[in-house]
């Protein structure tokens, strides 16, 4: 696997929204400088949902933009979903909390998947495009940075696999909709989520049945 893209975007009008958001992203074809927040030169706007170190990197896989494309019936390009990295051979459906992608001194581990808005289905110019994300089971993968450094589009990324017992990325995002068991729940908070997903099951344990 190598990365295919490096995308940074900086904060927009949305059509028909009253507000600015960064996920309209370009790919950069210069270095860029990754630290425990992000991609230096991205534009977060929205923080109480989005970025934070937990979620300071989003990833989408090649495989996956190739499968979009073929669904969409046009090509997919790098920063359509408002991804930061796209990783060539990467299919988002085989990511579990805590793997990690190795890129020379930069450490990425996966923590959450990437959860659809009416942010993104506005940039999609597709009201029900959120649904349609979620039921297609291949989210975008939020990493946080164990090691900083700079990232440049053509390295080369190793892939280390966090455990024996997998929480996927797929799976995560399909527990949003439904009721949780308490075993499951536990499953889920023996790995190491993002901040806001673990925050959101610890609630339900302490809600009880």
């Amino acid at each position: 696997m190598k990365i295919a893209a490096i995308c940074l975007g900086q904060a927009e009008p949305l059509p028909g929204k009253s507000y600015k958001t960064g996920i309209f992203k370009i790919p950069v074809s210069r270095p860029v400088q990754v630290d425990q927040q992000g991609l230096v030169g991205d534009r977060i706007c929205n923080r109480k949902h989005h970025g934070g170190p937990d979620q300071a990197v989003y990833i989408e896989g090649g495989a996956t933009l190739d499968w979009w494309s073929q669904e969409l019936g046009h090509k997919v390009e790098p920063g359509t979903f408002g991804e930061n990295l796209v990783i060539s051979g990467l299919d988002n459906r085989d990511v579990a909390v805590g793997d990690r992608f190795v890129i020379d001194d930069v450490i990425l581990e996966a923590t959450a998947p990437r959860s659809p808005c009416a942010t993104f289905a506005a940039r999609m110019q597709a009201p029900k495009f959120v649904k349609r994300y979620t039921q297609a089971a291949r989210p975008g993968i939020y990493c946080r940075v164990l090691s900083a450094g700079f990232l440049e589009a053509g390295q080369a990324v190793g892939f280390e696999q966090y455990g024996a017992d997998r929480v996927t990325i797929p799976e995560l995002l399909a527990s949003y909709g439904r009721k949780v068991q308490a075993q499951e729940i536990e499953r889920y908070l023996s790995v190491p989520l993002a901040s806001r997903i673990r925050e959101h099951f610890t609630a339900k344990v302490s809600a009880g049945p």
